[in-house]
């Protein structure tokens, strides 16, 4: 346990979080039940989707200014009290049966709009509560309880929603939003000092951030490394049903999706226990380069035992290049300005997956598909190595998929400034208004 020593704030906020986090997951994924079975139109399905993107995209920006100038414990006890407020006026409608589509989507869209605070303040908190060797391993349990959410939200709605209603679960997410408080209250997160901008206005507070970042090659090489990804990441996590669907049903589909949420969730273990690389640095690029590798493989051909293998592989890899990008900036940004870097990083995910996703439809149908279509363009010459007909060109989708993540990352390898970030950007100092540098970086 000497690992976690001294963590003792961190791992109630992580209790808290996680808890919740899982009531979020599940409430998303009922809501999305509800919609569907209600309205049986896919269109207001997806509306649940861009209601929960769309405000979270346009209220980032400032979210993250206001994150640094506000204390970060009290920000993340209002958001998760909002959304627990959120959950339990959604239920009262459904309960008097007055629950109409739009209190749907104003609800999940002021709960993303919460947690566009809150996410900010939760990880420029990381650096004020750790120590700088037990990052990548706390950003490492970050990923866990992440990971927790995904796998178990669906699986609990799926119980919950026939034994308690779609009442009874609105009111669970409520009590797990009202648990990560209780632990919020527990918990101490000094406040760091304000830097010289503090007197600035709002927007030119949030342009701080971005400045600071352009002005250091290396960070902004992985900003554009991180978008690159979230981008085709985007288009895989969509083109992975029809693929299997084109080879399988959609019971190995589900199982699919199990194997993949378990490799989520152990590689946010391993990273919990080891710690990751000693250069951050490989654990984000070296994995990218191996995420981009096992996306290939899983265009290869048409079988579900390869796609399964590949899928868990791909997925392990994810919480170790996200927990070692998380720290990398948690170390090289000074605390007064994470909430700031933090939020342009989400800005960046939540349009380029967004993008991917409106993409991958379009790429599939009219691209790739004919390519490998009987008698198309590529049936002959790659056709002759990974098969033709229905899903083959999906199957070349993930090919081309993966070659340009392995690219993305081989291509940042090759960029000095972003190889020896950790040589040429010294570690910003951690230090939290009132209290000495050295009891600061040791909390």
């Amino acid at each position: 346990m000497n690992r976690y020593a001294g963590l003792r704030d961190f791992l109630l906020i992580w209790v808290g979080q996680l808890v919740s986090g899982v009531g979020s997951r599940l409430t998303s994924f009922a809501l999305g039940i509800w919609v569907y079975q209600t309205t049986g139109s896919t269109t207001r399905f997806a509306l649940i989707f861009v209601a929960m993107a769309v405000p979270a995209l346009l209220i980032s920006p400032i979210a993250g200014a206001l994150v640094d100038r506000w204390d970060r414990r009290r920000t993340m006890i209002v958001c998760d009290a909002v959304s627990a407020l959120t959950m339990l006026a959604l239920a009262l409608l459904y309960a008097t049966d007055t629950l109409a589509l739009w209190h749907v989507y104003a609800g999940v869209g002021i709960s993303a709009m919460a947690n566009a605070f809150l996410q900010p303040a939760y990880a420029a908190s990381i650096p004020l509560l750790a120590s700088q060797e037990q990052l990548t391993r706390v950003n490492g349990l970050v990923q866990t309880g992440f990971a927790v959410a995904q796998v178990g939200g669906p699986l609990l709605a799926g119980v919950l929603v026939s034994t308690i209603s779609m009442q009874g679960v609105l009111i669970v997410d409520a009590l797990t939003f009202a648990i990560g408080v209780v632990a919020l209250l527990f918990a101490r997160v000094p406040r760091p000092a304000r830097s010289e901008d503090a007197e600035q206005g709002l927007w030119q507070e949030a342009a701080t951030g971005f400045r600071y970042v352009r002005d250091r090659g290396g960070l902004l090489g992985l900003l554009l490394v991180f978008g690159a990804t979230n981008f085709l990441f985007g288009i895989a996590s969509i083109a992975i049903t029809p693929l299997v669907l084109s080879f399988a049903d959609a019971t190995l589909l589900g199982v699919q999706m199990a194997v993949g949420g378990c490799g989520l969730l152990l590689g946010g273990l391993a990273m919990s226990t080891w710690g990751g690389p000693r250069r951050r640095i490989h654990g984000v690029l070296g994995f990218s380069l191996a995420a981009g590798v096992l996306l290939a493989v899983h265009g290869l051909a048409p079988s579900f035992a390869l796609v399964l293998v590949a899928g868990f592989g791909f997925f392990l890899t994810l919480p170790v290049l996200n927990a070692s990008n998380a720290a990398l900036w948690q170390s090289k940004v000074p605390a007064d300005l994470q909430g700031r870097c933090f939020a342009i990083q989400r800005v960046l995910s939540e349009a380029a997956m967004p993008l991917g996703y409106c993409l991958a439809g379009p790429l599939a149908e009219r691209v790739f598909e004919p390519l490998m279509a009987p008698g198309g363009a590529l049936a002959g010459s790659v056709g002759a190595w990974i098969g033709v007909g229905p899903g083959r060109g999906l199957g070349l989708m993930f090919i081309v998929l993966g070659v340009l993540m392995t690219l993305v990352a081989a291509s940042a390898y090759v960029v000095r400034a972003i190889r020896r970030i950790e040589d040429e950007i010294p570690d910003a100092p951690i230090l939290a208004a009132g209290v000495p540098a050295e009891i600061s970086a040791a909390a």
